[in-house]
């Protein structure tokens, strides 16, 4: 399975090439950039852990790729990381892109559907991926 999130999550997993130039493309637009990791995935965990400070001011790509290889080093076997950029000039934080820019290694476990009933035979279905059936910082060791 793989886990789909944000632009680009049909596609093959852009090269650092390609994510170079989509970073580009943000700094050009004045929107800031930033970088989140996490090890649960979940459609609706919109609350990844930050990777520094968003990077309000930076001109150039090569200050975020930095950013993204220091990453790497350290969650890349292990972490999902996401590249977002936000555009603050409407007065608030807008998010205009976001894509996954690195993948665990080994394969994605997916989701599980688990069916509950209730009253008047209304039924509901959640999602539960099964990465955090291990305790967090072990699912993609």
């Amino acid at each position: 399975m793989r886990i789909t999130q944000g632009a680009f999550s049909f596609l093959p997993d852009l090269t650092d090439e390609q994510i170079t130039k989509q970073v580009q493309y943000c700094i050009d637009n004045g929107w800031a950039v930033n970088l989140e990791y996490t090890d649960d995935p979940h459609p609706r965990n919109t609350y990844w852990d930050m990777w520094g400070h968003p990077m309000f001011d930076i001109e150039d790509a090569a200050g975020v790729m930095y950013e993204l290889a220091e990453c790497r080093k350290l969650y890349g076997d292990n972490r999902y990381i996401r590249l977002s950029a936000f555009d603050s000039t409407q007065g608030w934080e807008s998010v205009k892109l976001s894509f996954i820019v690195n993948r665990p290694k080994g394969e994605e476990d997916g989701f599980w559907l688990q069916r509950t009933e209730g009253a008047g035979r209304k039924i509901r279905y959640t999602t539960h991926p099964y990465a955090t059936r291990k305790p967090q910082g072990a699912r993609y060791s």
